[in-house]
């Protein structure tokens, strides 16, 4: 019976591993892989901090891996998947707006200030 289910699931895996394997298939594990160097990122920046940090980088996987999962997802006709990978592109898109636009020093924060006189003192 084990000798049966072995390989019923090996015939299975090689059929979607091996016979179905084409250049969208190498499209979705590349996006997979995107998503995967995300978490990677995100693990190594948060040790080397001591804390949970998201650093840039986690967003721009997320937007890569998103678009190319999007594509995938398109060309297979799966609408769970369409939907589920456009809300993710527009939500990892609008996290690397606030990231990018929270790095930017502001007109007013770059100018010098000048210095006041304490009047209570006389400085």
């Amino acid at each position: 019976m084990l000798i049966d289910i072995a390989n019923v699931v090996g015939g299975y895996l090689h059929d979607v591993f091996i016979v179905n394997l084409d250049w969208w298939v190498l499209l979705g594990f590349i996006a997979q892989a995107f998503f995967t160097a995300r978490f990677l990122v995100q693990w190594i920046a948060s040790e080397k901090a001591g804390r949970s940090v998201i650093p840039t980088a986690f967003w721009l996987f997320s937007i890569g891996g998103g678009a190319l999962l999007l594509i995938y997802a398109l060309y297979r006709k799966d609408p769970v998947f369409i939907a589920g990978q456009a809300f993710s592109f527009f939500v990892y898109s609008r996290n690397l707006y606030f990231v990018m636009n929270e790095k930017k020093p502001s007109r007013a924060s770059a100018r010098p200030r000048a210095k006041r006189k304490s009047l209570a003192r006389g400085r």
